[in-house]
């Protein structure tokens, strides 16, 4: 009998077994994770390479070494960087957990980190200002030194007082008065000099010049997305997104958290992977706009609580548990250099507060965004990720809280889950008579009828986020799966694609003929149960936020984030991910932690109505609510409140009452079960 071992692929998060002895690259294909590979295995192309995470690894529960891959062979080190392998040079001999490149991928991951049209008063911490000062003189002044000189200049010209210099500044200033490029008569020097929030000079140029850059960054759990920006004209010159690599020691926070704690050098690799991700979007979005890292003077950086305090080397156990205490609440402005940033070597960061141990930095980016604080509608904006925030409110008074949903919602947990790439099933529609689905694959264009795959369509790899939302919203639409989630064996006499291979059902989306993986990619019991316990701790912290704020129902609902900007709002009703609103009242905006990091990256004073909103904003804490766990158990059932979707009545199958009473016994026991 051959042995298998655990193959964990990131950053797609498949993970699988795979028989001891398989050919690396063919182990990688097996799930669904496609590496570059011109040559067809051949070691000669050099580009399906890979790097081998070492150490345990609880997220996955295995344990990976370079040394449970076949030794290194003669042609293995012809083409890759130090520290990486050809997938096709080496064989499997023990649990891995490796990482794909970018560079190696050849389905690229999508990430959806757009910058949103917003219309901001630029006003940014960092600006130019040009001015003329007398040359040094043997009659001048004695005691006067440059500084002191461009110092009276600014006071003069700009009615700048106070100013101090920055210390890497000052070696600068002399070199830059005998740099005669400006036409300007011999006795006046002129200079363009970059200043931070009117009280630090930064930088020093010779004569007239124009640019000055800031970086405006999302750090999510999963993804981290870059906006460099004119600080001038307020447009936003070059994107740039990437998977966290703190994704490789747990896909949710909790998880890295216990690396944190479990692992001596834990913060301080978690800390290094995040701030060499920020270093590297810098540079290739310096890159892509012609620039150089060199020329961002200014960063606004923004992330949840656990990624807030790894950004700042601090460690997060004490966010682990109650009462989930912070190290530091507050606004902060650092050095770049300080954190290990290779901007110019001047520059600054800025962190927008954190309001609570799981509501931080991002939350208040999303707020400066969406401004509920600003309108008189009853306004809930959910960002669905890993952790779902969750703002309700208007100008009379705004709520937020954080519930736990869990990675399901990215692919993560699900059976033929992956994250968002070429390839993945984005879209379902199920036939309630047949219960034949179609799908839409990322990168397709057209729909993709399973059974009936034409010759040259791509080939399904697995389930992202939206796809498993719409399969199971579709899959209850159809009568596949009931109220409570379960399978209805009524239905495998209904259709051969409704199948119980042990005591649970599955359902099959795409058969073997049409998956790259040459399995069928299924729904299964469990998934559905993922689905069903993330969208019920989504909607019972909605739901705490209604009856704190006294309302019955909402007037709009903002999908916030990646995730939620591919959802179709729909089937987030029918599924009970969202309270019941007017489908044309629920928006979609992408992004809205990155515009609100790029609002107050190019307006210092939304820095100051962020510190202002952490104080003023309630929070209310889910783990401690004594309803919390009602409002759950309440809302596992698919949808969580039949009677208040009048307008999806003509979709949603009937339900008699005696099925009703039962669902809510299912559902209690449901919710005690892990």
């Amino acid at each position: 009998m051959v042995s298998t071992h655990w193959l964990a692929c990131l950053p797609l998060g498949r993970r699988g077994q795979v028989p001891h002895g398989a050919n690396l690259l063919d182990a990688a294909r097996s799930l669904g994770v496609e590496l570059e590979s011109i040559c067809g295995g051949r070691q000669t192309c050099g580009k399906c390479q890979i790097i081998v995470e070492e150490g345990y690894f609880p997220k996955h529960d295995l344990t990976s070494t370079a040394a449970h891959l076949s030794p290194v062979g003669e042609h293995a080190s012809a083409h890759p960087l130090p520290g990486r392998r050809l997938a096709c040079a080496c064989v499997v001999a023990g649990d891995l957990l490796i990482t794909v490149p970018e560079e190696s991928q050849a389905r690229k991951q999508i990430i959806t980190k757009t910058a949103g049209e917003r219309v901001i008063s630029i006003q940014p911490a960092v600006r130019q200002v040009y001015l003329e000062i007398p040359a040094a003189t043997l009659e001048a002044e004695g005691g006067r030194g440059d500084w002191e000189r461009l110092q009276a200049g600014l006071v003069g010209e700009w009615q700048l007082a106070g100013l101090r210099p920055d210390p890497l500044m000052l070696p600068t200033l002399q070199a830059a008065l005998r740099d005669r490029r400006a036409v300007l008569p011999a006795d006046r020097r002129g200079l363009t000099v970059t200043i931070w929030n009117d009280s630090e000079v930064l930088r020093v140029q010779p004569g007239y010049a124009e640019g000055v850059y800031g970086l405006a960054v999302d750090v999510g759990s999963t993804t981290v997305a870059a906006h460099l920006c004119d600080l001038r004209t307020g447009a936003v010159v070059a994107t740039e997104a990437m998977m966290n690599p703190q994704l490789r020691y747990g896909e949710d926070l909790m998880s890295r958290v216990s690396y944190a704690m479990l692992e001596p050098q834990g913060v301080a690799r978690l800390h290094r992977a995040i701030i060499q991700a920020v270093n590297d979007l810098a540079r290739k979005a310096a890159d892509r706009a012609g620039l150089a890292s060199s020329d961002v003077l200014d960063i606004v950086l923004v992330g949840n609580p656990v990624m807030h305090h790894l950004l700042l080397g601090i460690d997060p156990v004490e966010l682990g548990g109650s009462p989930f205490a912070l190290a530091v609440a507050g606004p902060l402005d650092l050095k770049a250099r300080d954190l290990g940033l290779k901007l110019h070597p001047a520059a600054r960061v800025h962190l927008l507060p954190c309001i609570a141990g799981h509501v931080g930095a991002d939350n208040l980016a999303v707020q400066l965004a969406e401004a509920p604080h600003l309108q008189d509608e009853r306004l809930l904006v959910v960002d669905v990720g890993t952790n779902a925030e969750i703002v309700l409110g208007n100008r009379r008074q705004v709520y937020c809280a954080s519930s736990p949903t869990g990675p399901a919602f990215e692919g993560a947990q699900i059976t033929h889950g992956q994250r968002a790439a070429p390839g993945a099933i984005e879209r379902v529609r199920i036939d309630p008579l047949t219960l034949l689905p179609r799908c839409r694959l990322i990168g397709a264009d057209d729909w993709l009828d399973p059974d009936h795959p034409e010759a040259r369509a791509p080939l399904a790899t697995g389930i992202c986020g939206s796809g498993i939302i719409e399969g199971v919203a579709e899959m209850y639409l159809a009568g596949i799966i009931d109220a409570d989630g379960r399978f209805a064996e009524a239905a495998a006499s209904r259709s051969p694609r409704v199948r119980f291979p042990e005591r649970t059902g599955e359902y099959v989306l795409v058969p073997a003929g049409a998956s790259a993986t040459g399995r069928d990619i299924v729904i299964t019991q469990s998934d559905v149960r993922a689905v069903q316990l993330a969208k019920a701790a989504l909607y019972a912290g909605v739901k705490l936020l209604l009856a704190r704020a006294g309302y019955a129902q909402v007037d709009r609902v903002v999908l916030a984030g990646s995730f939620g900007a591919t959802i179709s709002p729909f089937h987030a009703m029918v599924l009970g991910l969202i309270p019941d609103c007017a489908l044309d009242r629920v928006t979609a905006v992408g992004n809205a932690a990155g515009d609100g990091a790029r609002i107050a990256l190019l307006n210092s004073e939304q820095r100051r109505e962020a510190a202002r909103l952490a104080h003023w904003v309630q929070h209310v804490q889910t783990a401690l609510a004594d309803d919390f766990q009602a409002e759950f158990v309440a809302a596992l059932a698919l949808p969580h409140a039949r009677d208040a979707f009048p307008h999806l009545a003509d979709r949603l199958p009937a339900r008699p009452a005696s099925e009703i009473r039962h669902s809510r016994r299912r559902r209690a026991a449901l919710a005690d079960q892990p």
